[in-house]
């Protein structure tokens, strides 16, 4: 530095004090500078102080020379001590240079520059807060600095601005948060250290509503919070609990909406071997489950996000334990938020703002009749003591629910083979919900849902596939899809596609023998769809016969709960009686006649069936026996069933024109099984009336023919041996039993204009078809180049 050069009004030893690399010659100089400084004060002299301040900023404190530069830092300082509380007036001039040197390459002049910025923020306290930015700023960067004195002295300043704020009223937080949004991005430990520190400082002072600018930076504590050191990780989670508290308490004054993506975000684990990321995922979901209740229906549009993010945690193992509470917390607080008002159009909403008429008919029906179906696994999730947020203003904003989105998301994880098996519990429950709150909504998405709701009546887990029928049996059943033209339920799905058979309607007229309408009086009407879900139903148990042999009992069984059963079984045989796979037919008809006559859920179907006194159990068992033709045995029960003893004997006559293979023994053998059944007890009651019941003995008579010396059998012809003799029954006036057995068979008969031959005829049509087949599979067989007779 040129020593010879003009610094009045600084005298030539204070220049040459200040450039001196002696540290206490420094100190002497600054002394000097201070008693100046102070001398210009008393006379009022800003110009002097000014130049004074100009002075060792330009030529010391930004000079080339490291001693300039540390005389011109411990001058400055000097100056603000002497300015006292007018330092205020010139804190631009004091602080710009002693900021620029906390970018010098010098760690001893990078701490000179923080020891003489304390000294100014010291003497100026609140003076200091419109700097306040700068000063943050140039903190920051110290905080990361690598010299253990620089940070050392960095804390010293930090503590003294933070007390500076906590006792200001003035603190510009406004022109604050943009640069706190900017830095809350570091990835330095030390920096995101600072960081967190000055906004749980700031957090912490009453008139700072750091609340309102939360938004801004809920993101970036989120991002802290995944910081490898775990106490950052700590000062982070109080930080985000002081928060939570405090909207909590205010819940009207937070803006929900504008952070209801964020959380999103951070509620989905990009990296699941990361620990910190488990905490970041369970606060966030933390966060969700409040927002959820706090908030109520201001989150519904961002309802498609938020499962995106909980479906797939309610599936975690116990290792995730918490964060899978708050996820089911999340979901099933969210889905009570779904109302029938949900359903209504844009307009209507309007309409009924204004005072119109409510909706027409066509209501969805309420949950409450259904809730053993919606069983959810969140019951313990009690909402009946929440207080949701809704807004002060009168004008309540109307809020959308965005069912499209929604939908979406619960189509994708359907579709995920991957997707765990509570999760796809979940998603059929929602789905479940949706058609019950918004029906007539739901339906516009069937056409795309149902073949994969088909689909997953093949999943490996009981109770999804329970949750599954549900939502099947809610479609068929529901108002809001009885339409004209319900749409291709299985467009997607080309190897599902089965034409709905010509004039094979519910209650399709069959001959003479059936005169019933569409379904009896008591049987609740079913919606376009039912009859497509039958359909592929039984198409779907065609292709995947392991479906039909492990599960199809127990889904028809299911169905028979959730629907009507006579409309169950009613749609099968009709779509049955036109099925071409005839061994398929047949095989469906085993299935179907087992569970009639063994399931407890078929009791009341079986009283129908068991006394034929009405047209429409008439009309019933032609149309089960038309199909049930298909298999021999099982058409001999459906008689037996009906105490159509007579037909059945007609019938068992005939088998000896069938072939008799072990298959066919087989089910012969589990038909006296049944007879010696509890289902049966009233027909083995009828042995003891053996005038009226001749058919019924000599049916069972030709069964005992039909089988080899087996242990069916042997049980069989014990029963016939049971059967007494007629001339010991007799214990009565045998005119007046038999003027009460001819009123009952009158009774009985009125009902009944069946025309049996008829029925015969038919049977022997479908066994000839059935004998064809066979033919034309075995002629196949000896005709294939590799067969060779042995």
């Amino acid at each position: 530095m040129n020593t010879e050069k003009d610094f009045s009004p600084l005298t030539p030893n204070i220049v040459r004090a200040l450039n001196d690399k002696l540290y206490e010659k420094r100190k002497v100089a600054a002394l000097e500078i201070e008693k100046l400084v102070r001398e210009f004060v008393a006379q009022n002299n800003s110009t002097q102080i000014r130049h004074v301040i100009q002075i060792l900023a330009s030529e010391f404190a930004l000079s080339q020379h490291p001693h300039s530069r540390k005389g011109g830092l411990i001058g400055l300082a000097a100056c603000s001590i002497a300015l006292g509380k007018d330092s205020g007036l010139y804190l631009k001039e004091l602080i710009e240079p002693v900021l620029t040197c906390f970018n010098d390459s010098d760690s001893r002049l990078r701490y000179y520059a923080c020891e003489a910025l304390y000294n100014i923020v010291k003497v100026a306290r609140g003076a200091v807060l419109p700097h306040f930015n700068l000063l943050f700023d140039g903190l920051s960067k110290l905080a990361a600095d690598p010299d253990p004195n620089v940070k050392s002295g960095s804390e010293l300043l930090d503590r003294l601005l933070k007390d500076i704020v906590t006792e200001s009223n003035k603190f510009d937080l406004v022109a604050f948060v943009p640069l706190l949004r900017e830095r809350i991005y570091s990835n330095n430990q030390y920096a995101r250290q600072f960081i967190i520190s000055w906004i749980h400082v700031l957090e912490s002072v009453p008139d700072i509503n750091l609340l309102d600018y939360l938004p801004e930076i809920l993101d970036g504590l989120f991002q802290i919070l995944g910081d490898n050191s775990k106490e950052i990780r700590k000062t982070c989670e109080v930080v985000l609990g002081e928060f939570l508290k405090e909207i909590k308490k205010t819940p009207s004054s937070v803006k929900f909406a504008e952070m209801a993506n964020i959380l999103v975000i951070h509620c989905q684990v990009a990296d699941e071997t990361k620990l910190t990321n488990d905490l970041i995922q369970l606060t966030a979901m933390t966060w969700m489950r409040e927002f959820i209740q706090l908030a109520g229906r201001v989150v519904l549009p961002y309802s498609s996000g938020i499962l995106t993010a909980v479906l797939p945690c309610l599936s975690y193992d116990d290792r995730k334990k918490n964060t899978k509470e708050a996820a089911s917390a999340c979901n099933h607080s969210l889905m009570k938020l779904v109302t029938p008002e949900d359903d209504e159009d844009e307009e209507e909403m309007r309409s009924e703002s204004t005072g119109s008429p409510s909706r027409e008919d066509g209501q969805p029906k309420t949950e409450a009749d259904s809730s053993d179906m919606l069983t959810a696994s969140q019951d313990s999730v009690g909402l009946s003591n929440i207080s949701f947020f809704t807004p002060a203003s009168a004008d309540r904003p109307q809020v959308t629910l965005d069912l499209d989105g929604i939908v979406q998301v619960l189509d994708r994880h359907l579709h995920d083979s991957s997707t765990g098996m509570m999760t796809r519990i979940a998603v059929l429950k929602w789905l479940y919900h949706l058609y019950i709150k918004t029906p007539r909504k739901m339906f516009r998405h069937t056409d795309s849902l149902f073949p994969m709701l088909l689909k997953t009546l093949s999943d490996e887990s009981d109770e999804v596939i329970l949750k599954d029928l549900e939502v099947l049996a809610e479609i068929a059943s529901s108002p809001a899809g009885q339409t004209d033209q319900a749409g291709s339920c299985n467009s997607t799905d080309n190897k599902l596609e089965l034409k709905v058979p010509e004039g094979a309607k519910l209650g399709q007229q069959h001959s003479t023998c059936s005169k019933a309408v569409d379904s009896s009086p008591s049987t609740p009407s079913m919606n376009s769809y039912f009859y497509k879900f039958m359909i592929n139903l039984l198409k779907r148990l065609s292709l995947e016969r392991k479906l039909l042999e492990n599960r199809g009992a127990f889904i028809i069984r299911q169905l028979c709960l959730l629907l009507h059963a006579e409309n169950i079984f009613h749609s099968m045989a009709d779509i049955l009686l036109k099925e071409e796979d005839l061994k398929f037919a047949s095989t469906m008809v085993q299935t179907l006649n087992t569970i009639l006559l063994t399931s407890a859920e078929l009791f009341q179907l079986r009283n129908q069936l068991k006394d034929l006194r009405t047209q429409e159990s008439c009309a019933l068992f032609c149309c089960l026996y038309r199909s049930w033709c298909h298999n021999p045995v099982a058409t001999v029960s459906l008689c037996f069933l009906t105490q159509n003893y007579k037909h059945a004997y007609d019938l068992i006559q005939k088998f000896g024109d069938l072939e008799v293979t072990v298959d066919f023994l087989m089910e012969v053998d589990k038909l006296v099984q049944l007879i010696e059944s509890p289902i049966f007890t009233y027909l083995r009651l009828q042995l003891l009336d053996v005038e009226n019941n001749p058919y019924l003995i000599k049916a069972l008579y030709g069964l005992l023919m039909l089988l080899p010396q087996s242990q069916a059998f042997q049980l069989l012809s014990h029963r016939l041996q049971c059967v007494p003799n007629p001339e010991l029954m007799r214990t009565v006036d045998e005119s007046k039993y038999m003027d009460s057995k001819q009123q009952v068979t009158f009774k009985r008969a009125s009902h009944t204009q069946m025309d049996y031959n008829e029925l015969l005829q038919h049977f022997d049509r479908v066994q000839s078809k059935h004998l064809e087949v066979r033919h034309q599979r075995s002629g196949r067989a000896s005709d294939h180049p590799d067969r060779k007779l042995m």
